[in-house]
């Protein structure tokens, strides 16, 4: 089913922002369990909420991170576990939030507009199955607000992708 959004993101907090994408978020994941359809969503979302530069998710396959839905430039298709903030935040299990990427050793850069990110990693099961990565063209334009918020998205998208698998045990 379509939906019109509509943000009044404009005359609110970053809090603010974040809590009406997330009852949206909510809604939109009621309706759904694919994996894929919920990352094209929550992409569009995103970005249509903030206006990211760049907002989008890597699935883990065979060991490396492969590039799933996104909204935004032409990203970089396979990511080692070893490289960039992607691959970091996979080894490392937890969220990173990089304030200015060309501090970052290893930085990948798909894009040399890309100035600040955060990535998100969703964990089921103690295992990375997907991270949420969402790139700025401004310096420090993450912080622990997005990092809260961002991770609820994550835990969201888990819930209605892996709720089937829970109910049966």
């Amino acid at each position: 089913m379509a939906h019109d959004i509509n943000f009044t993101t404009s005359l609110l907090s970053k809090e603010q922002r974040y809590t009406e994408t997330l009852q949206l978020a909510q809604h939109l994941l009621a309706e759904e369990n694919d994996l894929i359809a919920n990352m094209a969503n929550m992409a569009a979302l995103l970005r249509q909420a903030f206006g990211f530069f760049w907002v989008g998710f890597y699935r883990m396959v065979a060991g490396e991170l492969r590039l799933a839905p996104f909204q935004g430039t032409v990203a970089c298709t396979r990511i080692a576990l070893h490289r960039g903030v992607c691959g970091a935040a996979v080894t490392r299990q937890s969220t990173l939030v990089v304030p200015n990427v060309d501090e970052f050793e290893g930085h990948i850069a798909c894009s040399s507009l890309s100035k600040s990110e955060i990535v998100v990693p969703a964990l089921h099961r103690g295992e990375v199955v997907f991270v949420l990565d969402v790139d700025s063209d401004r310096l420090r334009e993450f912080d622990d607000t997005d990092r809260h918020f961002l991770e609820k998205l994550v835990a969201m998208m888990l819930a209605a992708t892996y709720q089937n698998e829970e109910q049966q045990k």
